[in-house]
Protein backbone atom coordinates (compact mmCIF):
# COMPACT_ATOMS: atom_id res chain seq x y z
CA UNK A 1 0.00 0.00 0.00
CA UNK A 2 0.84 3.65 -0.51
CA UNK A 3 -0.23 4.83 2.55
CA UNK A 4 2.93 6.91 3.16
CA UNK A 5 2.35 9.27 0.14
CA UNK A 6 -1.06 10.53 2.05
CA UNK A 7 0.83 10.37 5.32
CA UNK A 8 3.78 12.67 3.60
CA UNK A 9 1.07 14.81 2.78
CA UNK A 10 -0.05 15.38 6.13
CA UNK A 11 3.42 15.61 7.69
CA UNK A 12 4.12 18.41 5.12
CA UNK A 13 0.49 20.17 5.82
CA UNK A 14 1.40 20.19 9.84
CA UNK A 15 4.90 21.93 8.77
CA UNK A 16 3.63 24.28 6.51
CA UNK A 17 0.48 25.78 7.09
CA UNK A 18 -0.63 27.97 9.61
CA UNK A 19 -1.35 26.83 13.23
CA UNK A 20 -5.48 27.95 12.68
CA UNK A 21 -5.43 25.91 9.35
CA UNK A 22 -7.67 22.98 9.35
CA UNK A 23 -5.19 19.45 9.22
CA UNK A 24 -6.25 16.79 7.26
CA UNK A 25 -4.97 14.12 9.89
CA UNK A 26 -6.80 16.41 12.82
CA UNK A 27 -10.43 15.47 10.71
CA UNK A 28 -13.28 15.05 12.96
CA UNK A 29 -13.54 11.97 10.36
CA UNK A 30 -16.74 11.28 8.45
CA UNK A 31 -20.37 10.40 9.63
CA UNK A 32 -19.19 6.32 8.76
CA UNK A 33 -16.03 5.77 9.53
CA UNK A 34 -13.77 4.65 6.16
CA UNK A 35 -10.09 3.27 5.49
CA UNK A 36 -8.44 6.49 4.87
CA UNK A 37 -7.07 6.42 1.18
CA UNK A 38 -3.89 5.52 0.31
CA UNK A 39 -2.81 8.67 -1.41
CA UNK A 40 -5.14 11.79 -0.88
CA UNK A 41 -6.16 13.37 2.19
CA UNK A 42 -9.68 13.12 3.55
CA UNK A 43 -10.50 16.41 2.30
CA UNK A 44 -8.86 15.87 -0.99
CA UNK A 45 -11.47 12.90 -1.08
CA UNK A 46 -14.28 15.47 0.09
CA UNK A 47 -13.06 17.38 -3.23
CA UNK A 48 -13.45 14.18 -5.44
CA UNK A 49 -16.49 13.05 -4.61
CA UNK A 50 -18.29 16.28 -4.89
CA UNK A 51 -16.83 16.53 -8.34
CA UNK A 52 -17.46 13.37 -9.87
CA UNK A 53 -20.84 13.40 -7.97
CA UNK A 54 -24.11 14.02 -10.62
CA UNK A 55 -25.58 16.71 -8.87
CA UNK A 56 -22.25 18.88 -9.63
CA UNK A 57 -22.35 17.87 -13.43
CA UNK A 58 -26.04 19.22 -13.15
CA UNK A 59 -24.34 22.80 -12.07
CA UNK A 60 -23.52 23.63 -15.89
CA UNK A 61 -27.60 23.60 -17.08
CA UNK A 62 -28.73 25.52 -14.11
CA UNK A 63 -29.32 29.34 -14.10
CA UNK A 64 -26.62 32.09 -12.20
CA UNK A 65 -28.90 34.94 -12.30
CA UNK A 66 -29.70 35.39 -16.18
CA UNK A 67 -32.36 32.63 -17.82
CA UNK A 68 -31.25 31.19 -21.31
CA UNK A 69 -29.36 34.22 -22.08
CA UNK A 70 -28.31 34.69 -25.73
CA UNK A 71 -24.98 34.85 -26.00
CA UNK A 72 -21.99 32.38 -24.33
CA UNK A 73 -20.23 34.34 -22.02
CA UNK A 74 -22.72 34.64 -19.22
CA UNK A 75 -22.40 32.61 -16.20
CA UNK A 76 -23.86 29.18 -14.94
CA UNK A 77 -24.32 27.88 -11.41
CA UNK A 78 -21.50 25.86 -12.49
CA UNK A 79 -18.80 28.62 -13.55
CA UNK A 80 -19.85 30.58 -9.91
CA UNK A 81 -19.23 27.55 -8.71
CA UNK A 82 -15.92 27.30 -10.06
CA UNK A 83 -14.61 30.91 -9.71
CA UNK A 84 -15.61 30.66 -5.90
CA UNK A 85 -13.23 27.81 -5.67
CA UNK A 86 -10.45 29.78 -7.35
CA UNK A 87 -11.00 32.60 -5.54
CA UNK A 88 -10.43 30.49 -2.14
CA UNK A 89 -7.97 28.83 -3.25
CA UNK A 90 -6.05 32.16 -3.71
CA UNK A 91 -6.87 33.36 -0.61
CA UNK A 92 -6.44 29.93 1.20
CA UNK A 93 -2.61 29.74 -0.54
CA UNK A 94 -1.57 33.09 0.80
CA UNK A 95 -2.90 32.34 4.59
CA UNK A 96 -1.24 29.12 4.50
CA UNK A 97 -4.30 27.36 5.11
CA UNK A 98 -5.87 24.43 3.59
CA UNK A 99 -6.57 24.38 -0.42
CA UNK A 100 -8.11 21.16 -0.16
CA UNK A 101 -10.79 21.94 2.25
CA UNK A 102 -11.31 25.30 0.55
CA UNK A 103 -12.12 23.70 -2.80
CA UNK A 104 -13.68 21.03 -1.18
CA UNK A 105 -16.42 23.22 0.86
CA UNK A 106 -16.26 25.79 -2.73
CA UNK A 107 -17.68 23.25 -5.27
CA UNK A 108 -20.29 21.71 -2.67
CA UNK A 109 -21.73 24.59 -1.33
CA UNK A 110 -24.17 25.38 -4.36
CA UNK A 111 -24.71 21.73 -5.31
CA UNK A 112 -28.61 21.64 -3.76
CA UNK A 113 -29.95 24.86 -6.05
CA UNK A 114 -33.16 24.84 -8.06
CA UNK A 115 -33.04 25.17 -11.70
CA UNK A 116 -33.86 28.71 -13.02
CA UNK A 117 -31.40 30.48 -10.12
CA UNK A 118 -32.89 32.37 -7.47
CA UNK A 119 -36.05 32.65 -8.92
CA UNK A 120 -36.50 28.99 -8.68
CA UNK A 121 -35.12 28.51 -5.25
CA UNK A 122 -38.20 31.41 -4.45
CA UNK A 123 -40.62 29.75 -6.50
CA UNK A 124 -40.09 26.30 -4.83
CA UNK A 125 -39.62 28.25 -0.96
CA UNK A 126 -43.10 29.14 -1.38
CA UNK A 127 -44.91 26.49 -3.06
CA UNK A 128 -43.37 24.42 0.30
CA UNK A 129 -44.25 27.00 2.78
CA UNK A 130 -47.71 26.78 0.28
CA UNK A 131 -48.29 23.54 2.17
CA UNK A 132 -48.19 24.58 5.97
CA UNK A 133 -46.84 21.13 7.01
CA UNK A 134 -47.34 20.51 11.17
CA UNK A 135 -45.08 18.22 10.77
CA UNK A 136 -42.24 18.06 7.75
CA UNK A 137 -40.36 20.69 5.83
CA UNK A 138 -41.89 24.53 5.72
CA UNK A 139 -40.00 25.60 2.96
CA UNK A 140 -36.70 25.74 1.20
CA UNK A 141 -32.90 26.48 1.48
CA UNK A 142 -30.58 26.00 -1.09
CA UNK A 143 -27.75 25.64 1.12
CA UNK A 144 -29.38 22.70 3.50
CA UNK A 145 -30.43 20.83 0.20
CA UNK A 146 -26.78 21.06 -0.64
CA UNK A 147 -26.03 19.39 2.69
CA UNK A 148 -28.73 16.87 1.97
CA UNK A 149 -27.33 15.99 -1.78
CA UNK A 150 -23.81 14.93 0.04
CA UNK A 151 -25.20 13.30 3.03
CA UNK A 152 -28.59 11.54 1.56
CA UNK A 153 -29.23 12.14 -2.49
CA UNK A 154 -25.31 11.30 -3.16
CA UNK A 155 -24.47 9.81 0.08
CA UNK A 156 -21.01 10.92 -0.33
CA UNK A 157 -19.92 10.64 3.26
CA UNK A 158 -17.87 13.62 3.67
CA UNK A 159 -15.84 15.01 6.48
CA UNK A 160 -17.36 16.75 9.81
CA UNK A 161 -15.35 19.89 8.20
CA UNK A 162 -16.52 19.88 4.85
CA UNK A 163 -19.91 19.50 5.94
CA UNK A 164 -19.70 21.81 8.50
CA UNK A 165 -18.94 24.49 5.47
CA UNK A 166 -21.51 23.91 2.76
CA UNK A 167 -24.27 24.38 6.03
CA UNK A 168 -22.95 27.75 6.79
CA UNK A 169 -22.19 29.53 3.40
CA UNK A 170 -25.29 31.37 2.64
CA UNK A 171 -26.02 35.22 3.34
CA UNK A 172 -28.93 36.05 0.98
CA UNK A 173 -29.26 39.83 0.78
CA UNK A 174 -27.99 40.49 4.17
CA UNK A 175 -24.91 42.34 4.54
CA UNK A 176 -21.64 41.34 5.39
CA UNK A 177 -20.47 41.53 8.49
CA UNK A 178 -17.17 41.14 10.37
CA UNK A 179 -19.61 38.23 11.99
CA UNK A 180 -18.93 36.55 9.00
CA UNK A 181 -15.36 36.20 9.07
CA UNK A 182 -15.55 34.58 12.36
CA UNK A 183 -14.66 30.94 12.48
CA UNK A 184 -17.32 29.19 13.34
CA UNK A 185 -16.46 25.76 11.99
CA UNK A 186 -12.98 26.00 10.26
CA UNK A 187 -10.90 29.24 9.05
CA UNK A 188 -11.30 27.45 6.09
CA UNK A 189 -15.17 27.75 5.98
CA UNK A 190 -14.59 31.19 6.58
CA UNK A 191 -12.50 31.74 3.75
CA UNK A 192 -15.10 30.08 1.26
CA UNK A 193 -18.12 32.07 2.71
CA UNK A 194 -16.34 35.71 1.94
CA UNK A 195 -15.25 34.64 -1.74
CA UNK A 196 -18.83 33.50 -2.28
CA UNK A 197 -19.69 36.89 -2.04
CA UNK A 198 -16.90 38.40 -4.13
CA UNK A 199 -17.00 35.87 -6.65
CA UNK A 200 -20.90 36.66 -7.17
CA UNK A 201 -20.89 40.55 -6.80
CA UNK A 202 -18.04 40.81 -9.60
CA UNK A 203 -19.66 38.42 -11.91
CA UNK A 204 -22.93 39.46 -11.60
CA UNK A 205 -22.14 42.73 -12.59
CA UNK A 206 -20.16 42.09 -15.07
CA UNK A 207 -23.14 39.82 -16.94
CA UNK A 208 -25.45 42.86 -16.03
CA UNK A 209 -23.17 44.97 -18.00
CA UNK A 210 -22.81 42.27 -20.44
CA UNK A 211 -26.99 41.69 -20.91
CA UNK A 212 -27.20 45.56 -21.08
CA UNK A 213 -29.39 45.74 -18.06
CA UNK A 214 -26.80 48.70 -16.76
CA UNK A 215 -25.20 50.70 -18.59
CA UNK A 216 -21.67 52.15 -16.68
CA UNK A 217 -20.67 51.29 -13.10
CA UNK A 218 -21.42 53.44 -10.72
CA UNK A 219 -17.94 55.61 -9.86
CA UNK A 220 -17.58 54.55 -5.99
CA UNK A 221 -17.55 51.04 -7.24
CA UNK A 222 -14.85 51.47 -10.16
CA UNK A 223 -11.99 50.30 -7.55
CA UNK A 224 -10.42 48.93 -10.75
CA UNK A 225 -10.50 49.11 -14.86
CA UNK A 226 -11.74 45.81 -15.35
CA UNK A 227 -13.70 42.61 -13.74
CA UNK A 228 -10.05 41.00 -12.77
CA UNK A 229 -8.79 44.12 -10.87
CA UNK A 230 -11.72 44.77 -8.81
CA UNK A 231 -11.47 40.91 -7.89
CA UNK A 232 -7.74 41.43 -7.15
CA UNK A 233 -8.45 44.54 -5.44
CA UNK A 234 -10.64 43.23 -3.07
CA UNK A 235 -8.52 39.87 -2.53
CA UNK A 236 -5.78 41.87 -1.84
CA UNK A 237 -7.85 43.66 1.21
CA UNK A 238 -8.83 40.36 2.54
CA UNK A 239 -5.37 38.78 2.94
CA UNK A 240 -4.04 41.70 3.81
CA UNK A 241 -6.48 42.20 7.03
CA UNK A 242 -6.71 38.20 7.48
CA UNK A 243 -2.86 38.16 8.21
CA UNK A 244 -2.48 39.25 11.42
CA UNK A 245 -5.70 38.11 12.36
CA UNK A 246 -7.80 34.96 14.18
CA UNK A 247 -10.29 35.75 11.68
CA UNK A 248 -10.80 36.40 7.90
CA UNK A 249 -11.61 39.81 7.51
CA UNK A 250 -11.92 43.04 5.26
CA UNK A 251 -10.81 46.36 6.15
CA UNK A 252 -14.09 48.23 7.14
CA UNK A 253 -13.69 50.49 3.67
CA UNK A 254 -13.84 47.35 1.89
CA UNK A 255 -16.80 45.52 3.77
CA UNK A 256 -18.82 49.33 3.05
CA UNK A 257 -18.01 48.73 -0.62
CA UNK A 258 -19.23 45.03 -0.85
CA UNK A 259 -22.71 45.90 1.10
CA UNK A 260 -23.22 49.09 -0.88
CA UNK A 261 -22.70 46.98 -4.29
CA UNK A 262 -24.58 44.23 -2.82
CA UNK A 263 -27.46 46.31 -2.51
CA UNK A 264 -27.10 48.60 -5.16
CA UNK A 265 -27.15 44.96 -7.41
CA UNK A 266 -30.46 44.04 -5.71
CA UNK A 267 -31.98 47.43 -6.81
CA UNK A 268 -31.17 47.51 -10.18
CA UNK A 269 -30.47 44.18 -10.83
CA UNK A 270 -31.83 41.20 -8.98
CA UNK A 271 -35.29 43.14 -8.26
CA UNK A 272 -35.38 44.86 -11.41
CA UNK A 273 -34.51 41.72 -13.67
CA UNK A 274 -38.19 39.97 -13.14
CA UNK A 275 -39.78 43.45 -13.96
CA UNK A 276 -38.17 43.80 -17.43
CA UNK A 277 -38.23 40.12 -18.10
CA UNK A 278 -41.37 38.14 -17.87
CA UNK A 279 -39.76 34.75 -18.24
CA UNK A 280 -38.91 35.06 -14.65
CA UNK A 281 -42.25 34.66 -13.68
CA UNK A 282 -42.73 32.12 -16.51
CA UNK A 283 -39.79 30.17 -14.23
CA UNK A 284 -41.26 30.67 -11.08
CA UNK A 285 -44.86 29.36 -11.87
CA UNK A 286 -43.08 26.59 -14.00
CA UNK A 287 -41.09 25.42 -11.02
CA UNK A 288 -43.77 25.90 -8.93
CA UNK A 289 -46.40 23.44 -10.62
CA UNK A 290 -43.84 21.10 -11.41
CA UNK A 291 -43.81 20.90 -7.67
CA UNK A 292 -47.45 20.40 -7.13
CA UNK A 293 -47.47 17.74 -9.58
CA UNK A 294 -45.00 15.45 -8.41
CA UNK A 295 -47.20 15.57 -5.21
CA UNK A 296 -49.59 13.63 -6.88
CA UNK A 297 -49.77 9.94 -5.86
CA UNK A 298 -47.73 8.29 -8.53
CA UNK A 299 -45.95 10.77 -10.34
CA UNK A 300 -42.63 10.39 -8.84
CA UNK A 301 -40.12 8.20 -10.37
CA UNK A 302 -38.83 5.29 -8.21
CA UNK A 303 -36.92 6.24 -5.37
CA UNK A 304 -38.67 9.35 -4.66
CA UNK A 305 -41.68 9.64 -2.23
CA UNK A 306 -43.99 12.34 -0.38
CA UNK A 307 -43.39 16.27 -0.17
CA UNK A 308 -39.30 15.72 0.67
CA UNK A 309 -39.32 13.70 -2.96
CA UNK A 310 -41.03 16.11 -4.67
CA UNK A 311 -38.83 18.95 -3.64
CA UNK A 312 -35.60 16.87 -4.10
CA UNK A 313 -36.45 15.67 -7.57
CA UNK A 314 -37.71 19.25 -8.45
CA UNK A 315 -34.66 21.16 -7.10
CA UNK A 316 -32.29 18.58 -8.48
CA UNK A 317 -33.62 19.54 -12.38
CA UNK A 318 -31.68 21.40 -14.91
CA UNK A 319 -33.47 24.38 -16.81
CA UNK A 320 -33.68 22.66 -19.90
CA UNK A 321 -35.10 19.29 -17.94
CA UNK A 322 -37.41 20.38 -16.15
CA UNK A 323 -38.76 22.50 -19.43
CA UNK A 324 -38.65 19.33 -21.21
CA UNK A 325 -40.64 17.97 -18.06
CA UNK A 326 -43.18 20.69 -17.96
CA UNK A 327 -43.93 20.07 -21.69
CA UNK A 328 -44.41 16.78 -21.02
CA UNK A 329 -46.81 17.04 -18.36
CA UNK A 330 -48.72 20.05 -19.65
CA UNK A 331 -48.95 19.12 -23.88
CA UNK A 332 -50.16 16.54 -25.39
CA UNK A 333 -48.31 14.48 -26.72
CA UNK A 334 -49.25 14.41 -30.20
CA UNK A 335 -47.86 18.11 -29.75
CA UNK A 336 -44.77 17.20 -29.34
CA UNK A 337 -42.69 17.77 -32.65
CA UNK A 338 -44.90 20.74 -33.34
Amino acid sequence: MLTHVRQSIEQREAQHLSPRAALAANSAGRRRTEQEDAVRTCFQRDRDRILHCKAFRRLKHKTQVFIDPLGDHYRTRLTHTLEVAQIGRTVGRALQLNEDLIEAIALGHDLGHTPFGHAGENALDEAVGALNLADGPTGFRHYEQSLRIVDVLEDLNLSHETRAGIDGHSKGRAHLSAADGEVKSTVEAAVVRICDRIAYLNHDLDDALRSGMIEVIPGEFRIGQTHSDRIGVMVEDLIYNSLDSDDIRLSAEMLEILNALKEWLFINVYLEYPVRFPEIGKAKRLVAELFRMYLEPGRLPEGYEGVLGAIDYVAGMTDRFAVEDYRRFTLPSAWDDR
